[in-house]
């Protein structure tokens, strides 16, 4: 399921989005966090890109590991296959990010929504929900850096 779309293999295809959407659902959820007047404005940025980043980086992990698993039954491994095993932990680590970033970035625009029932939470919850968000945006944005430059290495360092 996870290896090839009309016969390329997956993993190359959607590490893509999650390039882009790792870094929007950051830079978005953390502006919507410290930004209160930008909130009307982001606020379906926010919900939407916490439903769909989370499920590209799990698209892309287990792309990923379907890739790693078919190098493995070519016969690869060495350098080349330690390689892709330190991508594929980073890769792992910036999924849980992804979900930990989405799950504090709608949890803070359910608390900042204004429903009845929210109104009645204490006041100090928004603001540590955003220093949740800024905290968990950071290694989001670090892990899909490491994940992407250790693949980039993979492929365009001579190794592949």
């Amino acid at each position: 399921m996870f290896t090839e779309v009309n016969g390329l293999p997956l993993h190359p295809l959607v590490v893509h989005a999650v390039v882009v959407l790792v870094p929007l659902l950051a830079l978005i959820s953390v502006a919507y966090g410290v930004l209160p007047w930008w909130r009307s404005r982001l606020d379906w940025a926010v919900a939407g890109l916490s439903v769909v980043t989370p499920i590209a980086t799990f698209v892309a992990k287990e792309s990923g590991e379907a890739f790693e698993e078919a190098q493995r039954q070519r016969g690869l491994g060495g350098e080349f296959l330690r390689k892709i095993e330190e991508h594929a932990e980073y890769g792992d680590t910036l999924f849980w990010f992804t979900i930990g970033l989405a799950v504090a970035a709608l949890l803070l625009l359910l608390v900042t929504s204004g429903l009845a029932r929210v109104r009645s939470l204490p006041r100090w919850l928004a603001p540590v929900l955003t220093g949740m968000v800024v905290v968990l945006a950071v290694f989001a944005l670090v892990y899909v850096y490491l994940a992407g430059d250790s693949g980039a290495q993979v492929v365009w360092g001579g190794t592949l």
